[in-house]
């Protein structure tokens, strides 16, 4: 997985078509979707067959391109007027992630630069690809900052999916891994399963493996155990949103995840693009948490593994309170302490 050919790509945009890879049918069978419209943009995203939020933010961004192509012979304030509608139709599909409506605000914002709707058209499309290239110029940096705070030998634990296939190349908290393999170091990853729908299992360990990374899968409950035992020398996650005070939305479970490293002593990292990072929402109390059905619990493959009629509470994301985050590491560099300064320093540079 070291070039392009071999690299298993989230999305790749064609020009009249966008692939999306079907992350829900994963590890089993690597199928890309062909999608054509705006809708099937939408659907992807709610149905979790593109996740991540970097992957999502560009998923968004090549569904207003694919809906840009299509209404290219609307007068020009007719599109614009237009325009905003299927933004914010994509903003609903899915509300936790900030990337998806720091993407769409990007191509959607472009387009006012425009003198008709054929230029809007050919800006949208030229800003949407900006937006994928920079963000696997944005992963592999992260994993460099992540770098120098690993060492040749250390034993990682990470939540989720937050590699390769969660964004344009690299991942955020898996980047680190992928650029150690580059040096030839050698790290191993303990990956958590990450009920309700496995990303850690089905993603993660596989995505790792696929790239010959030591990677060995845990289930979420044997986390405390792994964590005390097996010398692991600190937890790496990705995120969804980020607040202003270095609050952190991360898939459920992170939180439990961070409360147990920090009774054991063991560093805590998020890694994030600032894309992720809202400043306008102050505290983790502020973000939206998404709630997501209930059949994700009750329900395996279609089979029920629940009672009938069982209440069930399924939110897709926890918060991580900023005090039990050691760093949050970015593409221009690492924020520990005052997370409110550093990372409002980190846009102001």
């Amino acid at each position: 997985m070291s070039t392009t050919e071999t690299w298993i790509s989230s999305l790749r945009y064609k020009g009249d078509h966008l692939l999306l890879l079907d992350q829900q049918q994963l590890p089993r069978h690597t199928v890309y979707i062909n999608v054509t419209t705006i809708e099937q943009v939408w659907d992807c995203i709610k149905k979790l067959q593109v996740r991540g939020a970097p992957a999502i933010g560009i998923a968004a961004a090549f569904g207003i391109v694919l809906w840009a192509k299509a209404n290219n012979s609307l007068p020009y304030d007719e599109f614009k007027s237009k325009l905003l509608q299927q933004k914010a139709y994509l903003a609903g599909s899915r509300p936790t992630a900030v990337n998806l409506f720091w993407a769409l605000d990007r191509v959607t914002g472009s387009a006012e630069q425009a003198r008709d709707t054929e230029e809007a058209v050919q800006l949208i499309e030229q800003e949407a690809l900006f937006i994928q290239q920079e963000d696997e110029e944005t992963c592999r940096k992260i994993g460099e900052y992540a770098l120098t705070l690993l060492k040749n030998g250390d034993c990682l634990m990470t939540h989720c999916n937050a590699g390769g296939i969660a964004t344009s190349r690299y991942g955020t908290a898996l980047a680190p891994m992928y650029l150690a393999k580059e040096k030839g170091w050698d790290l191993s990853v303990y990956a958590n399963e990450t009920r309700p729908v496995f990303q850690g299992a089905r993603l993660t360990a596989w995505e790792l493996q696929q790239a010959g990374i030591n990677v060995t899968l845990i289930t979420d409950n044997m986390a405390a155990h792994t964590l005390k035992t097996k010398n692991i020398a600190a937890v790496i996650v990705g995120c969804d949103r980020v607040a202003a005070n270095g609050d952190t939305a991360n898939k459920i479970g992170t939180f439990g995840l961070a409360l147990q490293a920090k009774a054991l002593g063991i560093p805590f990292y998020v890694a994030s693009p600032l894309s992720t990072i809202d400043l306008n929402t102050s505290t983790g109390d502020d973000i939206p948490i998404e709630e997501r059905p209930a059949e994700e619990v009750t329900h395996f493959q279609g089979e029920p593994i629940a009672p009938e009629g069982v209440k069930v509470f399924n939110p897709a994301f926890d918060v991580t309170p900023h005090e039990y985050i050691t760093a949050i590491i970015t593409e221009r560099g690492i924020a520990s302490g005052n997370y409110k300064k550093q990372l409002a320093n980190f846009f102001n540079s």
